[in-house]
């Protein structure tokens, strides 16, 4: 069943309302929940380039981790850099209820990601007695292009990484709408499924995905410090993803659509006064 897009930014907005009254620790578990869940998705783009096949498979298959984690109702910090400010922008939630929800599901996600890196680490290198094979190669390659790639260029990277960041929640905080535009799970899970190939195809800078990638990369050899991580890549790509999900998505949708279901309401209103005269 298709459901409008006037309710859907409805349903949004109801879902939003439920994430900021959540309790700490929930937010905590869903949003590790989500962390290792994406882990997954993005070892298994790893393997399907250890295998030699194109990059775009890797970004058709990526969508399994994001459909499982919606479907289940756990939480991701960049679908909730959307949903959070359309509940603002409605007088449902305030800033603190937003930035709290905000700050625990990142932890979440970045607890979540780490955890399934060491996990992912010891599976594909026996316990560390190799080296992880063309797994661990492509894993390393994928953290280093996503750091060193960067500051090997200064200001310029930074501001490509904060760009892609920003042009990649555009997308997933699309995913995240459009999981609310059918009642049944198969057209949830097309729906969704479009938007977040669409980010992976292009390379584009997802700040969960990176917890994961980056930290991988560097438990496996590559010559990547914290600092790398943290400032080439985690916090433009996080600024990038907040910016694009509260605008160009969470704030747009809402005042779009919002003001269409105005509009509707209005013109029932004015339907049912006629009536009665």
């Amino acid at each position: 069943m298709y459901v409008k897009p006037s309710e859907v930014i409805e349903e949004c907005l109801q879902a939003a309302k439920k994430k900021a009254s959540l309790p700490i620790i929930e937010m905590l578990v869903k949003g590790a929940l989500s962390g290792a869940f994406l882990g997954f998705a993005t070892s298994l783009v790893m393997v399907i380039l250890a295998q030699g096949l194109p990059p775009f498979v890797g970004a058709v298959a990526f969508p399994v981790g994001f459909v499982m984690l919606v479907l289940m109702g756990f939480e991701l910090a960049t679908g909730n850099f959307a949903l959070m400010p359309q509940a603002l922008a409605a007088g449902h939630v305030g800033k603190g209820q937003m930035l709290r929800n905000w700050v625990w599901v990142y932890l979440g996600n970045l607890l979540g990601s780490l955890f399934y890196a060491g996990l992912f680490y010891i599976a594909i290198t026996n316990s560390g007695t190799n080296d992880g094979g063309a797994i661990a190669e492509q894993t390393r390659l994928a953290a280093q292009k996503k750091t060193l790639a960067y500051s090997a260029v200064g200001a310029l990277g930074w501001n490509t990484a904060f760009v892609k960041g920003m042009l990649c929640n555009w997308m997933v905080t699309m995913g995240t709408v459009m999981a609310f535009v059918s009642r049944s799970t198969g057209g949830k899970v097309i729906a969704m499924w479009i938007p977040i190939t669409i980010f992976f195809a292009h390379g584009y800078e997802h700040c969960v995905v990176n917890m994961f990638l980056i930290p991988s990369g560097m438990l496996l050899g590559a010559p990547i410090s914290l600092t790398d991580w943290l400032f080439w890549n985690q916090l433009p790509v996080t600024i990038g993803n907040i910016i694009s999900g509260a605008i160009f998505t969470g704030l747009a949708l809402f005042f779009v659509l919002r003001a269409k279901k105005s509009e509707a309401e209005q013109l029932e209103s004015l339907s049912q006064e006629i009536t009665t005269v």
